[in-house]
């Protein structure tokens, strides 16, 4: 990395990443630790810049959630990993896609579900339902929330008003909506659409990887996923200046997507979308796991920001 970039990075408070943090095979990872906000609880933001990254040109911006999970297996609390750095590497060797830097933030811990759970979804339920999903437990009885109420309007104010713009002004970017992108799986896939049918003048493009159309993990009964494709339905932006993905297995916890997708489809199409802003791709066979989400992560990358 040149003097100058470095100067640049010293400048806007970057630290390169030190060896105990992930590794990645091409490109520079800089980490910002404990990133301050007034909505969420702080947490780290991993910025992963591709091999050549100059200040003097501008790039996209992929804003991804569980930002832990997707550089090095061996930092991980699974060992498994999306390895997106080598995924847009090859890809931008092969001069598929448009030059982009990747900020992978990572999720709050207990407040992941919080954070990630549509909230003016969640407030359509009847007091008695919220009630009950909020009692909602894992299949290890671990609760679900822990002691947070749904705030994902805040953690989508904390993306929107305190780090893009930091992002914005410490890196060269674009910062217009047809450059920005937001992408997810499994509760980040929910949250991924969510941000893009709350903030349509700030993202251009949103990929949902397994998307947990239940919210929970209690599947009979469940209220939840017919009041998120009413939501879809009176809140998706206008398909002629957004793009978004879908996919889904059929193994693990993906077994209960299928159906669930079917009426989200639906939804896509009785709102004006085609395949010109449109996908929606299903893998046979595949789980719930990063190891799925790192085999597929090409497609929605061509899809949104392919040459």
């Amino acid at each position: 990395m040149n003097k100058l970039l470095l100067v640049v990075f010293a400048l806007a408070g970057i630290c390169p990443v030190s060896a105990q943090l992930p590794e990645v095979i091409d490109g520079s990872l800089y980490r910002h630790e404990s990133f301050k906000s007034v909505f969420v609880t702080p947490r780290h933001v991993d910025v992963w810049l591709p091999e050549g990254y100059s200040p003097s040109k501008k790039y996209n911006v992929l804003y991804m959630h569980d930002g832990q999970m997707l550089f090095d297996a061996n930092t991980t609390w699974n060992k498994l990993s999306w390895d997106a750095d080598d995924v847009i590497s090859l890809l931008r060797k092969e001069n598929k896609i448009k030059d982009l830097i990747l900020v992978g933030v990572w999720n709050g811990g207990d407040s992941r579900h919080a954070d990630y759970f549509p909230q003016k979804a969640f407030e359509l339920l009847s007091a008695a339902e919220r009630d009950s999903i909020y009692k909602a437990v894992r299949s290890n009885n671990a609760s679900v929330f822990h002691q947070y109420s749904i705030q994902s309007d805040n953690y989508l104010r904390f993306l929107v008003q305190e780090l893009k713009p930091f992002i914005d002004s410490s890196y060269s970017t674009y910062t217009d909506r047809e450059h920005t992108f937001i992408a997810g799986s499994s509760m980040g896939g929910l949250i991924s659409l969510y941000a893009i049918c709350e903030y349509p003048g700030i993202f251009g493009g949103a990929a949902c990887l397994s998307t947990h159309w239940p919210g929970i993990f209690v599947m009979e009964n469940n209220p939840i996923p017919a009041l998120f494709f009413s939501y879809m339905e009176a809140h998706l932006p206008d398909p002629a200046t957004h793009k978004i993905y879908f996919d889904y297995g059929d193994a693990t916890l993906d077994a209960f997507y299928p159906p669930l997708q079917d009426k989200a489809d639906a939804v896509m199409i009785k709102k004006g979308f085609t395949v010109n802003n449109w996908q929606t791709k299903y893998f046979p066979g595949e789980n719930h796991s990063e190891i799925a989400w790192n085999k597929r992560l090409h497609f929605p990358l061509t899809f949104l920001l392919g040459k």
